[in-house]
């Protein structure tokens, strides 16, 4: 009996920062790997998660927000969104259903002029519109680029998303199973717990705060003598006043942040834990290419 066929590719999620793009990633492989947050510019680095069926492996790139970067970390955050562009099987963009064609979108747009890569134009968040009105968006960004596709979903509610994914199906060569089948993601435990953490931050903290603060974990080791993983985390922020807020009066703003992440640690790790959390200050880090380097963001990586 013949062996059936199997295909395998890699998806780049491209797009705004804000648009969605973690969430539908999150979405379609079915389990929390990218932070969600409603503040822009969330993710920092290129995640990679796989989604394995009997006849396919998908490995979706989800890509920081492509932006005009204003700091050296805004400038890794967009080469690591760039880099991807010719080197998948398929580009995602997504959008939103706005009325006009957003500056910012326009502006990925031209990051994506002169690619060799088909791609798909994703209008997400149309459960937050009138459905009359998706057509109109659809040919407004048409009128714009040359998309192989145009697939409007909500990441949210998950609809349209199996429709995504029988297009996406399309566009996988035929190929090897890259990661085993078990694998959802190719980032290490302590990064995940580290981006968990980072997340929470930037659900509790005023604007001015969280685009300036990175996760550390310094210590992840499992008891011997029980169930329970230690978990040492620090937050460094760039200013001393920033210090004081995060910790917040008497430790409840610290306190808020762990509580939210044990659960979301705990349910990566298959394990109950033990979070300890220290704050400290470093100046300017995001401009500082030891320090971008230290926290994981090393341009040789890209």
């Amino acid at each position: 009996m013949a062996k059936s066929k199997f295909y395998s590719g890699f998806i780049s999620l491209v797009g705004r920062p804000n648009v969605g793009k973690s969430t539908l990633m999150n979405k379609l492989i079915g389990e929390k790997i990218a932070i969600i947050s409603p503040k822009p510019q969330t993710t920092r680095n290129r995640i990679q998660s796989i989604l394995t069926k009997e006849d396919f492996q998908v490995i979706f790139i989800d890509t920081p927000g492509i932006h005009r970067p204003k700091h050296k970390l805004g400038n890794y955050m967009v080469k690591a969104a760039e880099t991807t562009l010719n080197e998948v099987d398929a580009v995602l963009m997504l959008v939103e259903p706005t009325d006009r064609v957003l500056e910012m979108d326009r502006y990925v747009i031209e990051r994506l002029q002169g690619i060799k890569t088909p791609v798909i134009l994703i209008i997400n968040k149309i459960d937050t519109i009138e459905k009359s009105k998706i057509l109109t968006v659809m040919d407004m960004f048409r009128s714009l680029y040359d998309f192989a596709e145009i697939i409007p979903v909500s990441a949210k509610m998950g609809e349209n998303t199996d429709q995504l994914m029988e297009v996406i199906k399309k566009y996988l060569p035929e190929g090897p199973q890259y990661f085993p089948e078990d694998m959802v993601t190719d980032q290490p435990e302590r990064q995940i717990a580290a981006e968990i953490i980072r997340e929470k931050a930037l659900q509790l903290l005023q604007e001015e705060i969280p685009h300036g603060i990175a996760v550390e974990i310094s210590a992840m080791k499992k008891r011997k003598d029980k169930d329970l993983v230690d978990v040492e985390a620090t937050i460094y922020c760039e200013k001393d006043s920033h210090k004081g807020i995060i910790i917040g009066k008497q430790g409840s703003m610290l306190k808020k942040i762990g509580t939210r992440a044990r659960g979301d640690i705990s349910a990566i790790l298959g394990s109950p834990i033990n979070l300890q959390i220290w704050i400290k200050v470093k100046k300017d880090w995001r401009d500082s290419d030891f320090l971008l380097k230290n926290f994981g963001y090393d341009q040789r990586n890209i």
